[in-house]
Order: structure tokens, then C-alpha cells, then sequence
């Protein structure tokens, strides 16, 4: 079936589409997810999206399991009553539940996946560019969580301090998780933490692996 012919893809969004293919045949995750034309996702969304998931696999995987869990769980109130793909997504700067739930809407339509099976035969989609390209280290390319009171830091000083070293900052813990960073009262997260086998470090022992003066 023609990508012009799929039922729910009015001339705008069609229009973007092709405008994105047509400009190039190489093209960055980002402007992929954004030519999708999925409600809320403009381009600073996008990017986000692309930044967070990496690769089209990945975000297309993740995103599908997110829908499911929203449709298993359509009352709930709070992202982690519905599942950790969902709780996943909410996690990421600026995409509240109702900027995920246009997105997890999007991906339990079947015209939808099929228009990006489609347009994954018509383009190369690049993976997003990540602080830890090019980055060595202990923490290149691991995912990292904080979670309670930290002392010596801010949590904000504490995620760019991690971004710098080429980790990816979550803000759930999941089986893709590295390092769980657990201040005072770390709560659940470090229970999940224990039970899906990731390492738990302390604040001091944070600072060591990251060599934080």
C-alpha cells in the first residue's frame, strides 16, 4: 500500500514525510521521529527522543512495549502504574503523560507501524548522536540512575557530571540500567535496582568511579 493511501495521514504530515525523504536518503533518528507527525512530538521533542533511545530499533521496540503497557493499564495515573517502558519515556526531560500517551497512541495503530516498515525500506535512518560518542572510560555508554538525597551534589550537577563522562542519565531503573546511584532515602528504586541484578553505589563510591575531585 502506497504511504499516500494509508488510512490517518493527512496532507500535512504526508507532505513532511516526503519532504524529509525526498531531501535525503540519509537521514538523522531525530528528523525521522519528527517527520512521523505524532501529536506533541515537534522537533525539540524529537530530538529528545532521540537522544534518550539512540537507534530506531530501540526507540521503535521501546516504544511499542510502552503502547502495550498503556493499553493494559488505560486508568492509571502516574507512569510508573502503568509499566517501566512507559515510566521509561515520562522519565525524559519535558514529556509529560500526555505527550507520551499521544505517542504510545500512535504506535498501537496498525497503519502506523506499517508506514514505518515502509519508509525503513526507502531510507537509512542514522542513529542519534550521543554524549558518549567518542567518550572512553568506565561510564562510556553505560546508563546511569540517581535516586535519593545526594550531599555533595545537586542532581543537577550530578546528571551533567555523568553526561560529561558519556553516560546516558534515566531517570527509572530498568534491565538496561548500569549504575543505580543511591543517596539517603533511595526508596524503591533501589529495591528494583537489587531484584534486576544492576549495582547500587553509594555516593562516595559515585565519586570514585567518576573521579569526581
Amino acid at each position: 500500500t502506497p504511504i499516500a493511501d494509508l488510512e490517518g495521514w493527512g496532507d500535512k504530515s504526508r507532505d513532511n514525510l516526503f519532504a524529509a525523504i525526498n531531501a535525503r536518503r540519509h537521514i538523522g533518528l531525530e528528523r525521522f521521529i519528527y517527520a512521523l507527525g505524532i501529536r506533541q512530538v515537534g522537533e525539540a521533542t524529537a530530538r529528545l527522543l532521540a537522544r534518550s533511545y539512540g537507534a530506531l530499533r530501540t526507540w521503535h521496540d521501546a516504544m511499542i512495549e510502552a503502547a502495550v503497557e498503556r493499553t493494559q493499564s488505560p486508568d492509571a495515573k502516574k507512569p510508573e502504574e502503568v509499566g517501566p517502558a512507559y515510566e521509561e519515556l515520562c522519565d525524559i526531560d519535558s514529556i509529560a503523560m500526555n505527550t507520551a500517551d499521544d505517542i504510545t497512541a500512535f504506535f498501537s495503530e496498525p497503519h502506523n507501524l506499517a508506514v514505518i516498515k515502509a519508509l525503513e525500506r526507502q531510507v537509512d535512518v542514522q542513529s542519534a548522536e550521543s554524549p558518549e560518542d567518542g567518550s572512553e572510560g568506565p561510564l562510556a555508554g553505560k546508563t546511569v540512575v540517581f535516586t535519593g538525597t545526594l550531599n555533595t551534589m545537586t542532581r543537577r550537577e550530578a546528571k551533567a557530571s555523568a553526561e560529561a563522562l558519556g553516560a546516558k542519565v534515566a531517570g527509572s531503573v530498568s534491565a538496561r540500567t548500569d549504575y543505580l546511584v543511591a543517596g539517603e532515602k533511595a526508596g524503591s528504586k533501589a529495591t528494583k535496582a537489587a531484584d534486576l541484578g544492576v549495582t547500587v553505589l553509594d555516593e562516595d563510591e559515585w565519586r570514585d568511579l567518576a573521579a569526581l575531585e
